[in-house]
């Protein structure tokens, strides 16, 4: 049995579910979950929670994520990146654009930054996902919302072929973030159309795609018995909270069978989640939060068995 966080490698071509199906199939384990989806043509890192892991998934999520992006100005597509149909076409020149200009627009993107998601996203509006709205031809409002870009830099020469201009960026940003529109925003900020032709997550949740292993790599180890050396603790999907360490036997035994704390009980400040961990064998016992109705109380969201 398997309990950890796998980073694995996610090819173009697939959907995040097929590398979670095809998981399930190799190690012959149901309780496998991914975090955070990516498109079927784009290429990364998915950092895959197998058994109790599962639980710390959406904490994994709430961290960072890197992508290296082309940004193609000069056509606007439906799905706002490669795949969709064509909606505008403008001729550009080495005449009409230079690379410090396009440096000067991206600066404008760093930050905490409104986005409007694209019509084919599973963005929820009224209970049904935007994709589906699309898929009809059907208009709905699409709320607007902020996002974090914690980095955005050009890193490539810029491309003229074909009457379009290409470049490469770096974004380093928060949860939520769509680089297919954040693409089509850097072309409208240039008065340009334009579109993201390619994308590729280099690092999720503090994963990089350099220690990632393609679902080939996880067979071979798993035939092997090794895949054990590969998988991270789930404390590690849990680096971003707050810890507290426990070496009090009756305290540790109350965390484990779920029960309630006062908040005084502890000498930090509880306003959010934190985790419960042993101060000898630093194991993760529980992640307790808040209690919504007694202010002077925190209670178990998670207690890991």
């Amino acid at each position: 049995m398997y309990n950890g966080i796998l980073p694995v490698y996610k090819d173009r071509g697939f959907t995040s579910h097929d590398i979670v199906f095809k998981l399930r199939k190799i190690l012959k384990l149901k309780k496998i979950g991914h975090t955070g989806t990516l498109d079927p043509e784009v290429a990364g890192v998915l950092p895959i929670c197998i058994g109790k892991a599962t639980k710390v998934s959406d904490y994994i999520m709430e961290m960072g994520k890197t992508y290296r992006a082309t940004v193609t100005l000069g056509l606007s597509t439906t799905t706002e990146d490669q795949t969709g149909e064509v909606l505008e076409r403008q001729s550009v020149t080495s005449n009409h654009l230079t690379a410090s200009h396009v440096d000067q627009i991206l600066k404008q993107f760093k930050g905490t930054i409104k986005q409007i998601p694209p019509y084919y996203s599973a963005v929820k509006v009224n209970g049904k996902k935007l994709y589906e709205y699309a898929r009809n031809n059907e208009t709905v409002e699409r709320p607007e919302r902020e996002v974090d870009i914690y980095q955005i830099e050009r890193t490539s020469d810029l491309r003229f072929e074909d009457n379009l201009c290409h470049f490469d960026i770096i974004v380093e940003c928060g949860k939520g973030t769509y680089i297919r529109t954040l693409a089509t925003d850097i072309g409208r900020a240039l008065t340009l159309p334009a579109h993201m032709s390619q994308l590729t997550r280099t690092s999720s949740g503090g994963f990089q795609i350099d220690e990632s292993l393609t679902l080939e790599d996880v067979g071979r180890l798993h035939e092997q018995g090794s895949l054990h050396q590969k998988l991270f603790p789930i404390e590690y999907g849990l680096k971003g909270l707050t810890h507290i360490f426990v070496d009090n036997e009756t305290m540790k035994f109350k965390i484990q069978h779920g029960q309630k704390f006062n908040k005084t009980d502890f000498d930090i400040n509880i306003t959010t989640d934190v985790v419960m961990v042993d101060q000898q064998t630093k194991q993760v016992y529980a992640i307790y939060e808040p209690h919504p109705e007694k202010n002077n109380e925190i209670k178990p969201k998670k207690v890991f068995n």
